[in-house]
Formats: C-alpha cells, structure tokens, sequence
C-alpha cells in the first residue's frame, strides 16, 4: 500500500503560520494584530501543518493492531513519520526514533535508559528538562562557561575526572534563554575522544537551523513538535539503540509488550524491542504526523527561515540597545544567536512590562526565568538587576518587522514616559485593573 501525502510547493517567502491576522483587545478599547513575540515558548502551527492534519483526519484510526484499512493508513502514516524525522536531523539509518510527548519526555526517558552508574557532565545553563532528569554521585555539573572555547576546555577538563564506565554528555543547540548557538560539533570531538557519549537538546535550535547528527557527531536528539509549528502533542528523542533496548520500557502497557503469559501467581512479560518498547498505550498519530510534516516543510526552506529571522533579530537588538537601562542577557560572548533575546531594565519588574505590553500594545513576550533558574539567577545579578526574573522576546516565522517596531517602541514609551493604565499584582502576576477586555466565544 503506498500513501500518497499531499507536498506543498516550494515557494521564497518564509512558510506562513496559522493567526497572522489574529485580533487581540487592549485594555484601552482598541483592537491591534497581535504581536508573537514568544515562539521561544511554543510556536503557532503552521498553515501547511494544519492543512496535513485536515487531510489525516478522516483516516485516523487504531494503529499498529488494526485489520481496517483506514487503520493500515494511519499505522503507515506513523511509522512513516520516524523515517521523516531521522532525515531531518540527519540521523543515521541505525539510529531508533522514539516518539514522546515533548522534549523534556525525550530526556527523561534518556535519563531513564542510561547504563546503571553511568557518569553524566552537563552545563548548569541547560533547561530544566536537561538539567533536572540526572541525579547522583555521577552527575557533575559544570559551570556556564563564558565563550564557546572556554565550554570546550572545561568539558574536557571535566570529562578527564569523570568516573571510568558509560559516560553521556548532555548540551543545548540553542540557549532558551540568550539564544546563542553552543559549539556542539566541537563538544562531541571531546566527549568523542573521552569515550563519551554525546546527548542534544534541540528544542530551541529545530526550529532555527538545519541539524545534522552525523556531522555533529551527536548520540541522540530531543526536540518538540510545539517548538517546529506542530502544537499537537508530540516530541520525539532519536538516537542510537542499544541503551534504549537494554532498559526497562520508559512506561508499561499496551504496545511496550509483545507477549504477556498467566503463570498464576505472577505474570510473564516479554517487552516489545525499541521503539514500540517505550511508546506503551495508544499513540499520538496526529501529533506525529504533524511533527513529521513540519520537519518536512521547515527542510524546504531554511534559506528564508535563516535570512528572516536574522534580519528581525538584527533590528530587534538595535532597537533594545538604544533603550535606557536596558540590558541583554549573554552567556557566550563569541556566540551566534537565533531569534531569542532576554534582557532586564532597570527599575522596572520584568513581570510588570510583560503585562503593560500585552494589555497596551497588544504585544505578548514572556518574563521569568524561562525554567533555566540557576543561569537566569546568575545573568540577572550580572547586568546588576537585584531580581531573579527577565523578559524574554523571542522571533519566528510569524514575526514581522512591524512586531519588533511596536515592542521597541512600547518599551521605550514604559520606561521614558510610564504605563497609561494602572497595575496590581495579583497571585503573583500584574494585571491591569478595571479590565473589561472579553475572552473569545468559545471560552464563553
């Protein structure tokens, strides 16, 4: 049976996301487009994402056991979707593809799957999904580095005293926080020649840059679907097999199991072999093809994808610069960025300007410590803000020129000029009070 999935055609513009026209109210009564300036959370589908899902939809059914043939569809359709995903991160044909729910699944079922005593070195400037899964003795943490040489040097130094055995290196693409670019490539030579294995955490770095596992000589790749345009559930770890065959399955049910025997007082278990050994239950089929087919649309253009959103992160830092008390956050400074910038400004709470630029301006960036607490702690004090919080502006495919003029510009009126509409802090969080903006009809 061949399954014939629909291409979109190749075109130069950048691919167009779902709310480009989305109208938000602001606390003054107007209506303005609103200003995504937070894909670094979650980035909107994509139309040709959505579009591929539409065109699923009537075939969704059971998968993997069914005898239907709307089931064969959906089951081919999955299965599918790994060899789509190993060619877009340039895997290699051995490598398993395991579908989880998001990154920080894909990590914890890594950390769950490494050899017993296996000694682990990560920066302390990871995200939580990386920093958080790896306890014990063997777990050696490394502070940030402050130039991409130095976090070569100090991993090497690290790696020299970790204890004999298996050994996993975990590293970031892409800094959630300051969106610099870390020297993966040369972070796997040294784990290489430490006889260490090499993990990647490619959330922020999918949606930005052309990966290749083979040319960065990684070991297993995390990224998410909600980062790459297809906000239907899915994340996903590729990566060699043989520690994922060798553990216990990630959850147990349905799926993980290839045979299960009565013997009376106990159960005989035999599980299934990588993937399906760590997919138990029934599996996201939507989800995973709406990843597989944002890989496959974000791999047609990545020239324009490169070229738009640095150009915007070009004019968006420019601007910001140019704003009193205004500091970005840096970790590397010899770095290249995506579209991710953080900063703090003085005497302001990043909570607070969050709040005003959404209510006034219709803007929506993010503030807090972006769940990187232990960096953003350490930046934060840096720059000489006495708060452990920031706000964070962050660029993607729906971003246009207009969107980073209007955060520019609405900063630079809250900090010269003040707010135009009063603020209190409520469980935590500013909101403008006497707000009489509506929720949309379907939340009525």
């Amino acid at each position: 049976m061949t399954l014939a999935i629909t291409p979109s055609s190749t075109t130069t513009a950048v691919p167009a996301v779902v709310g480009a026209d989305l109208r938000v109210p602001l606390v003054t009564g107007e209506r303005v487009t609103y200003a995504n300036l937070d894909h670094a959370a979650s980035a909107p589908c994509l139309q040709e994402v959505r579009d591929a899902v539409d065109e699923l939809l009537p075939w969704y059914a059971s998968v993997h056991r069914g005898a239907g043939f709307a089931s064969q569809v959906s089951t081919r359709v999955y299965e599918q979707a790994r060899d789509r995903v190993r060619k877009f991160v340039g895997a290699h044909a051995s490598d398993t593809v395991v579908f989880t729910r998001n990154t920080t699944d894909s990590l914890n079922l890594l950390a769950r799957s490494v050899p017993r005593n296996t000694a682990v070195v990560l920066f302390d400037s990871e995200h939580h999904a990386a920093l958080l899964p790896w306890r014990g003795p063997n777990v050696q943490r490394v502070p940030a580095p402050s130039s991409s040489g130095a976090a070569v040097v100090a991993l090497d130094r690290a790696l020299a005293v970790a204890p004999v055995g298996p050994r996993l290196v975990i590293v970031t693409g892409a800094s959630n926080v300051t969106g610099e670019l870390w020297p993966v490539a040369e972070l796997a030579k040294v784990a290489r020649r430490h006889g260490a294995r090499i993990a990647l955490d490619a959330a922020q770095l999918a949606p930005h840059r052309p990966i290749n596992a083979r040319e960065l000589g990684v070991d297993y790749i995390a990224f998410s679907g909600h980062k790459i345009y297809a906000p239907f559930g899915a994340g996903v770890l590729v990566g060699r097999a043989d520690w994922l065959q060798q553990a216990q399955p990630y959850l147990v049910g349905g799926g993980a199991t290839s045979k299960v025997t009565d013997h009376g007082d106990r159960l005989g278990v035999a599980w299934s072999a990588v993937p399906e050994r760590h997919e138990a239950g029934s599996p996201n089929v939507v989800g995973v093809h709406a990843l597989a087919s944002a890989c496959e649309i974000l791999s047609r253009h990545w020239e324009q994808t490169v070229a738009h959103e640095q150009e915007l992160l070009t004019r968006l830092r420019t601007g910001l610069n140019a704003i009193p008390g205004l500091r970005e956050l840096q970790i590397l400074t010899d770095a290249d960025k995506v579209g991710v910038v953080s900063f703090t400004v003085s005497g302001f709470d990043a909570g607070f300007l969050a709040a005003a630029l959404s209510a006034e301006y219709g803007i929506g960036v993010r503030d807090g410590a972006f769940c990187a607490h232990v960096i953003v702690g350490r930046l934060v004090k840096q720059v000489g803000s006495h708060e452990q919080r920031a706000v964070r502006a962050s660029i993607g495919l729906g971003t246009t020129a207009e969107h980073v003029d209007r955060l520019v510009a609405a900063l630079r009126t809250l900090v010269t000029e003040g707010p135009k509409w009063t603020y209190t802090r409520q469980d935590g969080r500013w909101v403008p009070e006497n707000d009489d903006r509506t929720l949309p009809p379907f939340l009525a």
